[in-house]
């Protein structure tokens, strides 16, 4: 069955144009469930390139404490699927950031990262704008899975972008991310030892500017006055641009058009990292602590959907 599914993507994909020659513009194969579902490891298991171990175990960052003064603040956006399910690629989103030259941190499941491949290598190429994080492989819960799972999680996805990185032919961007995102928000003592040991800075948020919820057009402009409100210079703010939810660009449209009114600029999150201190806490959350813990059952035994542990074997 699994050789079945990976022929019939291939046969797919190798229907569609070259990503160097394409446009930008949505297309069917962006949407949610549009591709076979493939939960097979990547080519290979781990990447050529291994980050070194982070010499500060420092925690989860959630903002960048910045001089009296200076308005920035990071757009990031969280594009993932579980091992169970493919979703999309919000192009709305990304065109946007592209069109107004905005910089932005876009955090990529490997699994999704290979569902959506002609669109990561397009990415790629904008590295002057997007920079590209690790949002483990398929979404997997960092407080459930045991420590193989979770280091099988973040290494397969280094190695899928390490892949599509040597597709694309782009070398003006780094070799593997160095930056992670917790799925979920949720992590625990032991994942932040293994994370730390490969390399990664855990980035969190302050602001969860979505709420979980979908951004109509009339609902767009109430939401972006309140998201402003709670952001702050050095604030990190989390969006998802894989179609959940839908309508990302009307509320991040809106709040764009407020916060530049305000002064602010946008900065990548390792461009903010490097512009003051970080603020860091030791179990992430989504607005107040252990708010995210209800999530624990949610999502299969250990966040990616399955029903049986994930274990990278």
């Amino acid at each position: 069955m699994k050789r079945v599914i990976i022929l019939m993507m291939l046969l797919i994909l190798t229907a569609l144009p070259s990503f160097a020659n394409e446009g930008w513009e949505s297309d069917s194969f962006d949407l949610r469930k549009a591709f076979p579902n493939n939960s097979a490891p990547p080519e290979r298991l781990k990447p050529l390139h291994e980050l070194a171990p982070l010499t500060n175990n420092e925690g989860v960052i959630r903002r960048v404490r910045l001089a009296e003064g200076v308005k920035a603040v990071a757009l990031t956006f969280d594009m993932c699927e579980l091992d169970t399910v493919t979703t999309g690629c919000d192009m709305a989103v990304i065109n946007f950031l592209r069109e107004r030259k905005i910089p932005a941190t876009l955090f990529m499941g490997g699994k999704w990262m290979r569902t959506h491949s002609r669109r990561v290598k397009q990415i790629m190429s904008e590295g002057g704008i997007f920079e590209i994080g690790n949002h483990n492989w398929s979404h997997g819960n960092c407080a459930l899975l045991s420590e193989e799972g979770l280091r099988a999680q973040v290494l397969w996805t280094q190695s899928e972008y390490e892949l599509l990185r040597e597709e694309a032919g782009v070398n003006d961007i780094p070799e593997v991310p160095e930056l992670f995102r917790l799925p979920y928000g949720r992590n625990n003592e032991r994942s932040l030892k293994v994370l730390s040991e490969l390399g990664m800075r855990v980035i969190q948020w302050d602001v969860a500017a979505e709420a979980g919820n979908n951004s109509d057009v009339k609902r767009a402009r109430r939401s972006a006055v309140k998201v402003a409100g709670m952001t702050g210079p050095g604030s990190i703010l989390l969006f998802h641009a894989n179609l959940v939810p839908k309508g990302t660009v009307n509320l991040l449209s809106e709040l764009v058009n407020i916060l530049e009114g305000e002064g602010y600029e946008f900065v990548k999150v390792s461009e903010l990292l490097k512009m003051g201190e970080a603020e860091t806490v030791r179990d992430g959350y989504f607005s107040r602590p252990k708010d995210n813990y209800g999530l624990d059952k949610k999502f299969g035994v250990d966040g990616t959907g399955r029903r049986v542990r994930f274990t990278g074997e």
